[in-house]
């Protein structure tokens, strides 16, 4: 299953992407980097600021700074990840930055139900922004 996470909602299409990957679903989502969380700028830069500077540069947590890495991780949070199941879940689903080679031409999912139009207000920040805010090379 290909998606399109441009305009969609991160966190629900993070919950759709486990749901899906624990059913034993191969998931792929491209154009991770137009994925969006919504709330205002200086909150969810403050928020992925303290995620990336939690614990220590040696034992961790380590948190990503690329926006289809940060995609990943959110589907990571949502799954047994410690579980076996949770585990061979998790090895099938790919994020990518942009629609890579060998998936143009192929019809990708559009997931209506995770969009932004269905958000009362338009407060969203993408993770791309997020990624280089938090110094993205």
């Amino acid at each position: 299953m290909i998606i399109d996470a441009k305009n969609l909602i991160a966190g629900r299409l993070a919950t759709y992407a486990a749901k899906q990957a624990l059913l034993g679903e191969n998931i792929t989502i491209i154009n991770a980097e137009k994925a969006l969380i919504t709330g205002t700028k200086k909150d969810i830069f403050e928020k992925f600021a303290h995620r990336r500077d939690r614990g220590t540069p040696g034992k961790g947590p380590f948190y990503p700074r690329e926006p289809h890495m940060m995609l990943k991780r959110m589907i990571r949070g949502m799954l047994p990840y410690k579980q076996e199941k949770g585990r061979k879940a998790y090895k099938n689903i790919k994020c990518h930055l942009g629609i890579p080679a060998e998936f143009e031409g192929q019809k990708a999912e559009e997931l209506k139900q995770f969009h932004k139009t269905r958000l009362n207000r338009a407060r969203t920040v993408t993770l791309e922004e997020i990624s280089k805010y938090l110094g993205r090379k």
